[in-house]
């Protein structure tokens, strides 16, 4: 079973039940109101409609405010040319392209840079300021980082740049003498601003700005997109302003003004669900892919992306980025199971150390923030992982992911003083040393942790707010829980649990079997049984016949057909504590019959997944099982490279011709795409029919063939990554 501590909300039934006549909510979301402090039918009504809360003025709450809006007025009115200095998450990105575009619309004249995440890591530094003063900037305007920067700062002053910071990670003991400072935590802690991101911070300063300015009839929709996409990237708290605006923008995304968000949407496969997106499809599915593309590339992309109306340049930006994300996907799976492997045949003792420090030479800078957050969900306990930045292995460069009773900024100050640099918040950061410092390092986080956490800390937590019966589950209750949206950080989905529910049927599902499928029932509902998805949680099938599960609902609409499944998120024995193992011939895979292709679960939503099977595309089929190919007089394994596109599975390979190479794209009923270089059509065989021309700029076609293309990519790069890790 899985090592897990829950934490169980405490009933206020009568309370719940009161709250719910005021508000027309079912009980059990009233209980999770409660939970979250929403304990008056004032304050529940204003949560449930966001546009009710009366909001300050932000320059009440930003006291530079007006100084930024003077600085950034006084240099459009004089042409001043204003150099943006952003960084490489999505946070950062999506601030500096909304800066761009608003200070652009507004008659600025600007230019951006955002540091070398290998070579520079995280921030301004003297290299930009020395590169902005040479292309004559005289005002230096930071986003989602400088609130550090004391350096670089003071160096931009000595040569007579003004400097105007826009941040919101913690406050280092004396701030940078910047000539105005915008980071929400310097403001009062009950502000509805107080938990703004980067692009929070941006989004406020753009917008007062075009105020004062009198323009802000066509800018404030596509601000508000790129402030939606940001925020929930960035996992930003949605709460106060950010819940009220990430709902309006939410609202836009489907039928986005953007021509960056448009390919986004139309590459990914983010559909519009009554009118709104759902924040899991930008966490899960734009978000990501936005993000790889700092992590292992050239953040211009993205920039490009966010920034450019042409739509035909939005595709090509869009579709690098998803090839981008792929590899990100790989070197995350390979960079995970090194690192388990490391630890199986180290064995730390986490009791004692209560962190865990880990250091390799040959693994990926980017993409090791992941893999932390992974292993903190494994191990239970934070996460510092580091690379060697140079082959001497002198110098370290980490990352670091932290538990809810661990501060990870906090942490880090702890060992200031044989960090080189270092930065974040509470629940992440960064950092890099001298290899030399590193045993000194592991001691004071050691007695840090020590001082922080105690042995019960050391599982991983599932907060849940109310126990509930299956036969309750109606669509009536999923369909008010939209109501609580926007959830995700501070405003969780709800969670619920149901006691000692009988196992029907339980199997293990998708690639390597790693996630878990269970019928499960109620014995006072013996005729209500729903079916519960585990994500990763494939190792522990089987499990016993009985069990306490933990659960998020979700909508299953499938062929016309529409149900609800559970998305289990943790599991237990029931309060006995027993439960009876299932016998040996428990199914752990799932029938061919009803097999689907299987999916990295990386690649897709925890909420799209959880409708799994989906009706599939109508140009190509799915590979059939071996026995359905020999019927079909097919090939059992067809030539090429594996890939999954859509949820189907393909293979590809390239074939060289006399004076060319041409690609083909084989799909499981035989049909056959054939695309030869620079060309905007390619060949469509079918079996047992003539050929007919397609158009590869369709957006079907044009994103099957980046997928053949990443995958055959993504093939040479792993024989490469066996080369460098034998």
């Amino acid at each position: 079973m899985p090592q897990q501590r829950w934490a169980l909300a405490t009933p206020q039934r009568e309370a719940a039940i009161a709250l719910a006549q005021s508000v027309q909510l079912h009980p059990y979301l009233t209980q999770v109101l409660l939970n979250r402090g929403i304990d008056t039918p004032e304050a529940a009504q204003v949560f449930l409609q966001p546009e009710l809360q009366v909001l300050p003025s932000p320059a009440e709450d930003f006291p530079d405010l007006a100084k930024a809006i003077a600085l950034l007025q006084g240099a459009i009115a004089q042409g001043q040319l204003i150099g943006i200095c952003g960084d490489y998450d999505a946070d950062g990105m999506t601030s500096t392209a909304l800066l761009l575009r608003a200070l652009r619309a507004l008659g600025g004249q600007v230019v951006q840079a955002i540091p070398s995440r290998m070579q520079e890591g995280y921030g301004i530094n003297r290299r930009i300021v020395d590169d902005f003063r040479q292309q004559g900037v005289q005002l230096i305007l930071t986003v989602d980082n400088g609130i550090a920067a004391h350096d670089p700062v003071a160096y931009a002053r000595e040569l007579g740049l003004a400097v105007l910071i826009t941040d919101h990670h913690d406050l280092p003991p004396e701030l940078p003498n910047a000539n105005a400072i915008l980071n929400p935590k310097l403001i009062r802690e009950e502000s509805p601003y107080r938990g703004v991101a980067g692009v929070g911070v941006a989004y406020l300063l753009a917008v007062s700005l075009a105020q004062i300015m009198r323009q802000t009839q066509e800018m404030t929709a596509p601000l508000l997109e790129l402030f939606t996409l940001g925020t929930i990237a960035d996992l930003a708290p949605l709460t106060g302003v950010n819940r009220r605006w990430v709902r309006r923008g939410l609202g836009l995304l489907p039928n986005s003004r953007l021509a960056g968000v448009q390919a986004l949407n139309q590459v990914t496969g983010v559909n519009e669900e009554n009118g709104s997106l759902k924040p899991e499809a930008i966490g899960f599915r734009l978000g990501p892919r936005i993000n790889a593309v700092g992590r292992l590339a050239d953040p211009q992309i993205v920039i490009d992306l966010l920034t450019t109306d042409d739509s035909g340049v939005a595709l090509e930006k869009a579709l690098r980025c998803e090839e981008i994300n792929q590899l990100r996907r790989r070197l995350c799976e390979l960079i995970e199971q090194e690192a388990i492997a490391h630890l199986q045949a180290n064995p730390p003792d986490l009791l004692r150390d209560r962190v865990l420090l880990l250091v390799q030479p040959e693994w990926h800078h980017g993409v090791i923030g992941i893999v932390a957050s992974r292993l903190v969900e494994r191990y239970g306990v934070p996460v510092f992982i580091g690379i060697y930045e140079d082959e001497a292995r002198q110098h370290v460069r980490g990352s670091a992911r932290g538990i809810p009773e661990f501060n990870v900024f906090d942490g880090l100050q702890a060992c200031a003083g044989i960090l080189e640099k270092f930065g974040g918040h509470r629940a992440a950061g960064g950092f890099s040393l001298k290899a030399e410092n590193l045993e000194v390092m592991r001691s004071r986080l050691v007695r840090f942790a020590n001082q922080h956490l105690q042995p019960e800390h050391l599982k991983p937590l599932v907060t849940i707010d109310v126990q509930t019966s299956l036969k309750d589950l109606t669509f009536e209750l999923y369909q008010q829980i939209d109501q609580l949206h926007p959830c995700g950080i501070q405003n969780p989905d709800p969670v619920f649990w149901t006691p000692n529910v009988r196992v029907l049927e339980q199997q293990g599902m998708g690639q390597n079997r790693a996630h878990l499928r269970l019928l499960v029932a109620e014995d006072d509902n013996p005729n209500v049984a729903l079916k519960a998805i585990g994500w990763r949680m494939g190792d522990h099938c089987p499990i016993p016949n009985r069990v306490d599960i933990a659960y998020k609902l979700r909508l299953n609409e499938w062929n016309g057909k529409r149900s609800i499944e559970l998305e289990l998120v943790g599991l237990r024995l029931p309060a006995n504590g027993t439960g009876q193992i299932p016998p040996p011939k428990v199914q752990t895979t799932i029938p061919a019959a009803t097999t689907q292709a299987p999916i990295p679960p990386s690649s897709i939503s925890q909420s799209s997944a959880a409708a799994l099977p989906q009706k599939p595309a109508p140009q190509l089929a799915l590979f059939p099982s071996p026995n359905a190919a020999r019927a079909a007089n097919l090939p059992a394994e067809l030539p090429g490279v594996p890939f999954v596109f859509n949820r189907r599975r393909y293979r590809c390979r390239v074939v060289p011709q006399a004076t060319s190479r041409i690609l083909q794209i084989h799909n499981a009923e035989g049909n056959l795409l054939t695309i030869a270089p620079k060309e905007k059509r390619g060949q469509l065989t079918r079996t047992g029919g003539e050929a007919e021309w397609v158009d590869l700029t369709q957006p079907f076609y044009a994103s099957l063939m980046q997928s053949a293309l990443n995958a055959l990519q993504l093939s040479e790069k792993d024989d490469w990554i066996k080369k460098k890790t034998n």
